[in-house]
């Protein structure tokens, strides 16, 4: 089990980190549910134009969120 360091990090197994394919340096937003409990979310980066970047395999400059996406493909 985890247990805070004294800088108050905490250390996440390797087979949780290879599981999520978590990678050095990304973000997680910390969210308290209750006073026993946190729940870490990943922050990704959201792409521009996610359809340029799969069909031509160039790299986005424009944002598109998550919900924009869900949108355009009931369109």
């Amino acid at each position: 089990m985890p247990k805070v360091t004294t800088k108050f990090q905490i250390t996440i197994s390797k087979e949780i980190r290879e599981k999520i394919d978590l990678k050095p340096g990304e973000e997680f937003e910390v969210v308290v549910l209750n006073d026993n409990e946190i729940l870490l979310r990943r922050k990704f980066k959201r792409i521009r134009n996610p359809l340029k970047v799969l069909i031509e395999k160039k790299e986005w400059k424009e944002e598109t969120s998550p919900e924009k996406l869900d949108e355009l493909s009931e369109e």
